[in-house]
């Protein structure tokens, strides 16, 4: 993984934890999780679905629903380009409040994995478009109109003018999830959040959205962070992969290493799982067994440690394990590494 520079870094996630409380416990939805997000440079996390990828992205502007409780620190180290003397630690902020308001959209852009549930049924597209534009880069609103209008062209949207007027439910799945693009794109953010953002696209425009937020990227010299569970599109558009489980990363590395030295076992079983030009004919694809558990009222361990096939029990049943960087920046998550092992 390349050095971080301080000046480079963006946002710093610091033993982030987000617990809801239940009738029944403690829901650990994200645990105690590290991460650093660099200018110019795509942080890419992947994992199955229930590991805590979106509730951590929500974390970062401030939308967890009621009743989670966010601890740790989210500390914001540039607003629009700007070094800040002291980082914004947004984990303090009130979630309504005028500077949390303008960091997401203007500093923290999302791109929702869906759309018809983040627009708004009674407002058109263009008012949805206009509002986050007015209030984060030009107040005026035949300006704004303009520059939302140009955003829908550039992913693709079919009739732009028309669209503009139309409400959410007019539009397709495919069609909803360009407009949420493009509300994203429209402001230009210092850090853009793509939560699963390709997933209602033909494979032609998924190739057009990616090729726009590297664009992105390169002219404004901004970071990404891309949830997806295609390891394809990570191989393609990610500098830094963490791979989440059960709340939190068990594997933090550059993506040429994750690919040709994965080290936890996770890892190895999402990589083995995905289809290869290399592998035999007619070959059956690894399979990860099982499910991941419910977070809630969990043991101490391990949390991969019911579908490991290399597990050791009384070593990874034992505590919780933490994250170790065994070298170059490389962290892993787990006991069978030789350097841990009794």
């Amino acid at each position: 993984m390349a050095e971080t520079r301080k000046n480079d870094v963006l946002l710093e996630v610091k033993d982030l934890k987000v617990h809801f409380q239940m009738n029944e416990g403690l829901l650990k939805a994200v645990d105690g999780v590290d991460l650093t997000v660099r200018e110019g440079r795509t942080l890419g996390i992947v994992g199955e679905s229930g590991c805590g990828k979106s509730v951590t992205n929500q974390a970062l502007i401030g939308i967890v629903p009621h009743p989670g409780v966010v601890t740790g620190q989210i500390l914001l180290h540039k607003k629009r380009g700007v070094a800040l003397e002291k980082p914004i630690d947004i984990v303090k902020l009130p979630r309504n409040g005028k500077e949390i308001r303008s960091i997401r959209g203007g500093d923290i852009g999302m791109i929702f994995q869906e759309p018809m549930k983040a627009f708004s049924p009674v407002h058109t597209i263009a008012n949805q478009l206009c509002e986050g534009i007015m209030l984060h880069v030009e107040p005026n609103k035949k300006k704004a109109w303009d520059i939302a209008l140009h955003a829908l062209e550039q992913v693709g949207v079919n009739n732009p003018r028309q669209r503009m007027n139309e409400y959410p439910h007019q539009l397709s799945g495919g069609m909803r999830q360009r407009a949420m693009i493009a509300m994203a794109l429209s402001c230009n953010p210092a850090i853009l959040i793509a939560d699963e953002p390709t997933t209602a696209l033909d494979v032609t425009m998924q190739a057009q959205v990616l090729k726009l937020m590297n664009d992105l990227k390169r002219e404004f010299n901004s970071a990404v962070i891309f949830i997806t569970h295609d390891l394809g599109v990570i191989a393609e558009m990610s500098d830094d992969v963490a791979v989440m489980y059960l709340g939190r990363v068990v594997e933090y590395t550059d993506v040429d290493t994750l690919f040709h030295n994965p080290k936890h076992p996770y890892t190895i079983a999402l990589l083995q799982s995905i289809p290869s030009v290399t592998r035999k004919a007619k070959s059956e694809l690894e399979v990860i067994e099982g499910t991941v558990p419910y977070p809630m009222n969990m043991k101490p361990g391990c949390g991969f440690y019911s579908r490991c096939k290399k597990r050791v029990d009384g070593l990874c049943n034992v505590q919780d394990v933490p994250l170790v960087d065994i070298g170059n920046g490389h962290k892993v998550r787990c006991m069978l590494d030789e350097a841990r092992r009794p």
